[in-house]
């Protein structure tokens, strides 16, 4: 049994798999240079916004946010380490450790549960030998569990690096996972065609698609269009925005 003391005194750990002391110094200067694009799009005074970008860019470039990843946005923006880390560990999509090429994210929320999500998840984890937030030996394949993925008019859904995947069956998710391994890219129910986490990182980021084939998807499907459909066949529409209107400020207000 430990003393309250010794409880205090020990490390808390954020979620990384070492310490947080990365320098970020052995980062390229390319991707300094398109940290200096992100911080661009902030006011001056407001520069710590440009946080959340900055780590899908860290991302981007080594497949995690590592602590030298951390150090690298804590540079840029003239945080500590700790500053950068806590928002890093709140947000589940920058990832703590090495994660494969391909995140497949299965819903297992009430919804989706109920319509078979834990069963899918169950299959395709005997399937890759691997469970919740970890990485098949090829470095392709990360299985998680996701809290809710928003689809329940699709469910039970999945995602494959945060493309959708929607109406699954256990076969179908197979399916998925096999084509992966074998350098496929399966084609998402709606929404872009896949591409791997890193590339997927960059955009969120904010850096605009490289892949001009995919530039023409990302079709809605026909359970997000009901509501615009009702709409327009009962005449339903948003005020126009009138320039001319003020803004009041609370303290106006």
């Amino acid at each position: 049994m430990t003393t309250e003391s010794e409880d205090a005194a020990r490390p808390v750990s954020l979620g990384f798999p070492t310490t947080l002391t990365g320098s970020g110094k052995d980062f390229p200067e390319s991707l300094r240079e398109q940290a200096k694009e992100i911080l661009a799009r902030y006011p001056a005074d407001r520069s710590r916004s440009a946080l959340l970008p900055l780590l899908h860019l860290v991302q981007s470039h080594e497949g995690y946010v590592s602590p030298d990843g951390i150090g690298f946005c804590a540079e840029i923006l003239g945080l500590n380490r700790a500053q950068v880390a806590a928002v890093a560990t709140f947000y589940t999509m920058y990832k703590r450790e090495p994660t494969g090429d391909f995140l497949v994210s299965v819903c297992t929320n009430t919804m989706c549960d109920t319509l078979g999500g834990q069963k899918i998840f169950d299959e395709v984890s005997d399937y890759l030998g691997v469970g919740h937030d970890e990485t098949t030996a090829d470095g392709k394949i990360t299985l998680e569990h996701a809290e809710c993925l928003a689809a329940c008019d699709y469910g039970p859904v999945f995602t494959v690096n945060y493309e959708f995947f929607d109406k699954a069956t256990v076969d179908s998710a197979l399916a998925t996972v096999r084509a992966l391994q074998n350098g496929e890219r399966p084609m998402p129910t709606r929404g872009a065609r896949l591409c791997t986490l890193k590339e997927i990182s960059r955009q969120l980021a904010g850096f605009p698609e490289d892949r001009p084939e995919a530039l023409a998807d990302g079709v809605a499907g026909d359970a997000t269009l009901a509501g615009v459909r009702l709409a327009q066949a009962n005449g339903v529409s948003a005020p126009e925005y009138d320039p001319t209107t003020p803004i009041v400020t609370p303290k106006e207000g």
